[in-house]
């Protein structure tokens, strides 16, 4: 009968209590680091959407008609299955800019659209790690809409901005580019493969005189790039 009534006191032990005590401390620690990384991701996100209402603002004022013309410039064309490297001259490109609140000043030269995805983004001139928070960066390649291989890369985020949801495009669907001139032509997607990244064929300039034009964002945690090759239809 005494065991009976005998109470949980008894039972709690000094190493109880040290266990108790860490299974507390590890419980807080957890909720410290989900805050953390909540705080993290939320700033990240808005960080994101601060940067990319740059790219809508373009897109809300853009004109067509005056634009400025980019110099020549030397671009490096990687073959097909080759890693021979060649120099050619690239032609003009017709070009407009934009300036934003804080007096940074953007170049663009079209507008990708892939509809079905919900993409939708100007492409600037050039390619940069800051550029790339903004929008779609041009990579290699000639005038927009011009016969060679345009190549454009973008950021694949989690969220489905930027090139986020390009890994759900398949061959066959269509992609639009418009020019400064105003003309949009439509692609089609006519391959998909992952590469690594000091794999540039992909850029290659030989089309055999169509025009063509190479969608690049990033796979596998960065580690490979995922390529959407796409052909004037």
């Amino acid at each position: 009968m005494n065991q009976i009534l005998v109470t949980d006191k008894l039972y709690v032990t000094q190493k109880l209590k040290k266990k108790k005590k860490l299974y507390r401390m590890e419980f807080i620690a957890s909720l410290i680091l989900v805050f953390i990384f909540s705080g993290w991701y939320i700033y990240s996100e808005v960080e994101k959407n601060a940067y990319e209402s740059v790219s809508h603002d373009i897109l809300n004022e853009m004109t067509i008609p005056d634009s400025t013309t980019a110099e020549d410039q030397a671009l490096v064309v990687a073959f097909d299955s080759q890693a021979e490297i060649v120099e050619q001259e690239v032609e003009t490109v017709d070009t407009a800019s934009y300036t934003d609140d804080n007096g940074t000043t953007y170049t663009y030269e079209s507008i990708l659209s892939i509809p079905h995805l919900g993409i939708q983004y100007p492409v600037l001139s050039e390619t940069s790690d800051e550029l790339l928070k903004i929008s779609l960066n041009k990579f290699w390649g000639g005038s927009p809409n011009s016969v060679g291989n345009y190549c454009v890369v973008g950021h694949n985020y989690k969220s489905g901005k930027m090139f986020g949801k390009l890994s759900q495009i398949n061959t066959g669907d269509k992609v639009y580019l418009q020019d400064m001139s105003g003309k949009k032509l439509e692609y089609q997607v006519y391959d998909k493969y992952i590469v690594y990244p000091e794999d540039v064929a992909c850029t290659s300039q030989i089309t055999n005189g169509l025009k063509e034009m190479t969608l690049i964002t990033c796979t596998n945690g960065g580690k490979q790039r995922l390529i959407v090759k796409c052909r004037e239809v």
